[in-house]
């Protein structure tokens, strides 16, 4: 696959079509109002529509459409995370920790424009990132083996102790529940039952949907019941624009988190959830007022979306090149490519260039469409802030079962999420961060599962993480990243301490 300018201009003509611009923008609308609803995600949006398409008989047609509803629903995903603290998706949930506290504070327009204009940014960046250097770039993904993953993940997990802030005992303690969640149902490799005590519904494990729902909307529903909250703002004006000035203040925070994005969505199973907290964590780092993060900062939120996005376009590469897809998402997407007898791979650009370049062009189109279509709807998102708390707490407690529900079709899940509900409730209660419980619950399986790949491998030996060149450069990044978080947390307690002496 070579990058040619004359195959990319006749894709911006194939896709510029008034069928394809018109299946284009019902992909990005659907895709929006997929992404606002909680639990039902781009995944499910795919497949609901993926029928449908195959009545349309034109497979660019059919592709441009369902490409449109996965990218519409990356944009989708941070209303409900942000006004309401839903997030739907588990790439959603750093969109939360600071979109919320923005959006109690009446800035909730602003930070919904920022998310769309940090979402357009980065998903471009990325489209060109798919169309100038796809070939390396998905070589590049193909020497990721089991040690690779394993050091790619613990080196996100390291980033625990700096999602904990000055809680680093606490932070510690949420992610080791984390990890035992996640070790709830049946091995991976081995397929045997753990930690269900004889219970059925357990051997499925609990759905990642059900734990931020709970954790996050059912939480705060209780937490503002206790204190007779009568609305979700903080104050009563509430602002519908975005500041030029804000806007380049996170023009940075775009550009770092649409690299970082881009790059690690060429992996399989590295996933935007993952993602979305490296860029956070770097994001936070960057920052020239790191202590903002957590409590509102509009550049962590722009590195969120930023991130999400350029990591939807970046899956696109790898299944592209080689028929791999790097998610569930990607996964159904390509099953919509066989419907046509069309196998993604090498030669498919051989074959079939026109189909793959009006797809690539497509997308150029489908963010700065997303774009158009989500601005204008900022105003009446951003109402959902001033709405009476007696009205709007119910509300999110009947999407958020529904959100539940609709998943696996549980009422299992149901259950469950009211369950973290209360556990969120007493995380708040006594102070207890739930970033570090999240991250652990992503990572766990897929660390797990490499773990145990390498050390088969290696016949038991630890010095495969650090024998190949790119696992070892991620193991000392993760370990460089334990060593800088516990030295600044003992720089910390120790100033403390001499501020106690002091007085």
């Amino acid at each position: 696959m070579d990058f040619s300018f004359a195959y990319l201009f006749n894709g911006f003509l194939a896709a510029l079509s008034p069928l394809n611009i018109l299946l284009a923008m019902v992909g990005c609308l659907f895709g929006t109002l997929v992404g606002v609803l909680p639990g039902i995600g781009p995944t499910s949006g795919i497949a609901i529509l993926l029928p449908l398409t195959a009545q349309l008989g034109d497979p660019t047609g059919s592709i441009i459409m369902l490409a449109a509803i996965y990218y519409g629903a990356m944009y989708g995903g941070s209303t409900t995370a942000i006004m309401v603290n839903i997030p739907g998706e588990a790439s959603s949930v750093c969109t939360a920790i600071d979109g919320f506290q923005l959006a109690k504070q009446g800035r909730g327009g602003p930070t919904l424009a920022i998310c769309a204009i940090s979402s357009c940014v980065a998903g471009t960046l990325g489209v060109i990132g798919l169309s100038f250097f796809a070939p390396p770039l998905a070589n590049l993904a193909l020497k990721f083996g089991p040690p690779e993953y394993f050091s790619l993940m613990f080196m996100a997990l390291a980033l625990i102790i700096s999602l904990a802030g000055n809680a680093l005992l606490k932070g510690l303690t949420a992610a080791s529940f984390g990890l035992l969640i996640s070790y709830i149902g049946q091995n991976p490799l081995t397929g045997t039952s753990r930690l269900t005590f004889g219970s059925l519904d357990l051997m499925g494990g609990i759905d990642f949907i059900s734990i931020i729902i709970g954790l996050f909307a059912i939480s705060e529903v209780f937490v503002n019941v206790e204190k007779n909250t009568r609305y979700m703002l903080e104050n009563t004006k509430v602002d519908w624009k975005p500041k030029w000035a804000e806007v380049l203040y996170c023009r940075f925070a775009m550009i770092r988190s649409a690299v970082v994005g881009f790059f690690l969505g060429l992996l399989p199973g590295c996933a935007p959830a993952v993602t979305t907290f490296i860029a956070y964590d770097i994001e936070k780092r960057f920052s020239k007022h790191p202590e903002k993060f957590g409590h509102g900062a509009i550049d962590g939120v722009a590195a969120v979306e930023g991130a999400n996005n350029a990591t939807s376009s970046a899956g696109f590469v790898p299944l592209f090149a080689f028929g791999l897809p790097t998610g569930s998402a990607m996964a159904v997407l390509l099953g919509g490519f066989m419907m046509y007898g069309l196998t993604p791979g090498p030669m498919l650009f051989q074959e079939n260039p026109d189909f793959v370049w009006a797809i690539i062009a497509s997308m150029y189109i489908g963010n700065l469409m997303c774009l158009m279509l989500n601005l204008p709807l900022i105003g009446l998102w951003a109402r959902i802030a001033i709405i009476p708390f007696p009205v709007l707490g119910p509300l999110i407690l009947i999407f958020s079962v529904i959100g539940a529900y609709s998943v696996r079709f549980q009422l299992f899940d149901v259950w469950m999420t009211l369950v973290f509900g209360v556990i969120g409730y007493f995380m708040r209660k006594f102070r207890f961060p739930m970033a570090p419980l999240i991250l652990a619950v992503v990572l766990a399986q897929m660390m797990e599962t490499s773990l145990s790949q390498s050390l088969m491998l290696s016949d038991g030996s630890l010095n495969i993480f650090f024998s190949r060149p790119i696992s070892a450069f991620f193991m000392v990044l993760g370990i460089a990243a334990i060593i800088r978080g516990l030295w600044r947390q003992y720089k910390c307690n120790s100033l403390e301490e001499a501020c106690e002496s002091d007085d």
